[in-house]
């Protein structure tokens, strides 16, 4: 196998990775914040259900208390996996035309070496 075959192959893994890893990511953003919704939905019901709607009240419950800071704490993972997930799209675009800059110079080179041989041909 020739070397620039190599590099390609390890580019298109390295793209496809990439690929993956946004993938993932953003699946883990969409779940975080479903869940977050399934808390607050929670929280409310739970609010409806003691009739106290103040977090700073006494007798607030500690069950909406503590829904509300893993909330809170998966609406912040979603604000740091949003902003990794944006890295990750550039990373992914910059492989991903390094990529096809390797293509385009194979195929050229493969091009070159066709009209080589066909001229070596027709002069053979």
């Amino acid at each position: 196998m020739k070397p620039r075959d190599v590099g390609l192959r390890l580019k298109r893994f390295e793209v496809a990775d990439r690929e993956r890893k946004v993938s993932s990511m953003e699946m883990m953003v969409t779940e975080f914040k479903h869940m977050a919704n399934d808390l607050m939905f929670q929280i409310t019901a739970e609010e409806e259900r003691t009739g106290i709607r103040d977090c700073g009240h006494f007798a607030y419950s500690t069950f909406a208390k503590s829904a509300r800071l893993r909330r809170n704490n998966l609406l912040n993972s979603v604000e740091d996996l949003e902003i990794k997930l944006h890295a990750a799209r550039r990373e992914h675009e910059a492989v991903a035309a390094e990529l096809c800059q390797l293509e385009r110079t194979a195929i050229r080179d493969s091009d070159n070496i066709l009209s080589k041989i066909a001229r070596a041909s027709m002069v053979g």
